[in-house]
């Protein structure tokens, strides 16, 4: 079996979740997901993290832990780790899409986004968990190693 390596990234902000609005690129319907997308080669997690929500809200994400991993099946049939990580974002900035797939940014409660049309459950599921407080420390993720 492969697996993907994704990363996703909780943001919450008086009660709302900053939810990017997608298509899931399979079927036409726009759904929902947190700033998420996979870990490029040669990039780790936290960096992807990073990336990720910088490109698809324009906002500087900086993690503060990490809430879970979860394995995935996607409608597409391929299995997916998906790590989420909660964090903050500059307390003023309004998020801007910089990717051209992203079609909008949405500050939702978690009812919300329970009501929604989401990218896959783990949405929800990484929410809920946050929401119960579990945070791991980021030291879980372990550093990037690369062997020559």
């Amino acid at each position: 079996m492969f697996w993907a390596v994704t990363v996703a990234a909780i943001i919450e902000r008086k009660g709302r979740f900053l939810m990017v609005e997608e298509t899931d690129g399979v079927n036409p319907e726009r759904v929902l997901n947190q700033p998420a997308g996979h870990v490029d080669p040669e990039e780790s997690v936290l960096a992807a993290v990073v990336r990720e929500t910088w490109e698809e809200t324009g906002l500087t994400f900086e993690p503060t832990h990490l809430i879970g991993l979860y394995h995935v099946q996607a409608r597409n049939g391929l299995d997916y780790l998906r790590i989420c990580f909660c964090g903050t974002v500059p307390e003023a900035a309004q998020a801007s899409p910089q990717d051209p797939q992203i079609l909008d940014c949405k500050w939702l409660t978690r009812d919300e986004i329970a009501q929604a049309d989401l990218r896959t459950s783990a949405v929800l599921h990484c929410i809920d968990d946050y929401l119960s407080g579990r945070r791991l420390p980021l030291e879980a993720v372990g550093a990037f190693h690369r062997d020559r």
